[in-house]
């Protein structure tokens, strides 16, 4: 038999081959490795992301303290955790769920509100004061109402009676004391103008530097700050951002606020005015015509005690006024005990407001509310007359609300997400 010699540049083909193919094989090993350790590390992210969602919702079914942090049982292993913290941003609850699985860490924030019951939301809620509702002119309430024990009627203003054809065109039922704002909300709003307490020093901004701020509600808050009079013109301002005076604050129409809050005993929103942001006042709250105000936004009055003592030695009677044309979407809130014939809450007529207008006194609503209206009792001023709860060329319409509107949280209310926060 003949042997064939093998010439040695087939045997370093034959051991390139090999070695190609091995080199394969192991690049194949290692990318279904990686492709297993990335899933694996995926489904870590996604339960860690999944795991805030949950602690989010354990708030949404759940009461904890404010400024208190707690954890949350998952019933799971061991490396997984979740921590919530609640707080308050404004008028609105915010809370914080920081999730970790292993070395993964998810934080998710948000504002969180009352939500309406879906069959029975309310469009008008009128306190019994032995004062029954009178309508008149172009009035229109659809939805359904709560009124006084003495029911409502016609009235007329000036040779102008009610012109609808039916009187509330919804359901009706018998009224009683106004529903109850949560209470842990009520005592936050009483001691917003000590919120500047015991911060640090590094937390404070100064407009004089740079007009431009953006903050993360992630971060700690921001403050800015003034004993005097403070003028908000050409500054853009966005997140977790506080700004507060001693005295007013006077938000011009180029100025650009979102997502912050303002605190100060007067604040004056400029005529045509845009931004999304909460204002909280002790005297008073002017916006101005024309004003844009997104949701979530929010005005607030809460009185003063002391300012109460004093109205009769001829003191201004704090007040909210909206002004021609505005359109805001959120809650308009006068929490005061001032007794008087006056308006508390005065809404101008060509105004929209889509949300919610809660008013613990009188209120004179000239404009329109697609949404809920809660009053001790109305007024309106004609003619150099003031009369007594009655509702005067106005619309209060629930169905031009949406079902999911976030707003106000009232006592042993269910809970909702307003916004996803960043």
């Amino acid at each position: 038999m003949m042997l064939q010699k093998v010439k040695a540049g087939a045997l370093q083909l034959t051991m390139f081959i090999v070695i190609i193919i091995a080199l394969l094989l192991s690049a194949f090993i290692l990318l279904i490795h990686t492709h297993n350790r990335f899933k694996i590390q995926t489904n870590f992210v996604l339960e860690t992301v999944d795991n805030a969602s949950k602690g989010i919702d354990y708030m949404l079914q759940n009461d904890i303290r404010l400024d208190d942090t707690i954890q949350v049982n998952l019933h799971t292993e061991n490396h997984k955790a979740v921590k919530v913290y609640r707080d308050y941003w404004g008028l609105f609850g915010k809370v914080v769920s920081i999730a970790t699985t292993k070395t993964n860490t998810f934080r998710k924030t948000a504002l969180m509100g009352g939500l309406q019951s879906q069959k029975d939301r309310t469009a008008l809620y009128v306190e019994e004061q032995n004062k029954p509702l009178v309508l008149v002119g172009n009035t229109r309430v659809e939805g359904l109402t709560y009124l006084p024990k003495q029911g409502v009627r016609t009235g007329n203003i000036s040779g102008h009676s009610y012109y609808g054809s039916q009187l509330i065109y919804g359901d009706t039922k018998e009224s009683g004391k106004l529903p109850k704002i949560l209470n842990k909300t009520l005592e936050h709003l009483k001691t917003t103008q000590n919120q500047i307490e015991g911060i640090h020093p590094n937390q404070f901004l100064d407009l004089n530097r740079t007009r431009t701020y953006r903050n993360s509600f992630l971060s700690p808050v921001q403050i800015i700050y003034s004993k005097k009079d403070m003028v908000l013109s050409n500054v853009s301002l966005t997140g977790h951002i506080l700004i507060q005076s001693r005295t007013k604050i006077i938000v011009e129409a180029n100025a650009s606020l979102t997502d912050v809050v303002l605190i100060a005993p007067e604040i004056d929103i400029k005529s045509k005015s845009r931004g999304t942001f909460q204002a909280i006042a002790t005297k008073g709250l002017n916006i101005g015509q024309n004003c844009i105000l997104n949701y979530p936004s929010a005005l607030v009055l809460i009185e003063d005690t002391k300012q109460i003592q004093n109205i009769s030695n001829n003191i201004k009677t704090p007040f909210i006024k909206v002004g021609k044309g505005s359109d805001l979407k959120g809650v308009i809130a006068y929490l005061g005990r001032t007794e008087n014939y006056k308006a508390q809450v005065f809404i101008d007529d060509s105004v929209t407001i889509r949300g919610e207008v809660y008013c613990s006194r009188n209120l004179e609503l000239l404009g329109k509310v697609y949404g809920s209206v809660f009053t001790s009792g109305f007024v309106a001023n004609q003619s150099g007359s003031v009369y007594q709860n009655h509702l005067y060329n106005a619309t209060i319409a629930i169905d031009g609300l949406p079902q999911d509107y976030v707003g106000l949280m009232f006592e042993n209310q269910e809970k909702g997400v307003i916004k996803w926060l960043y």
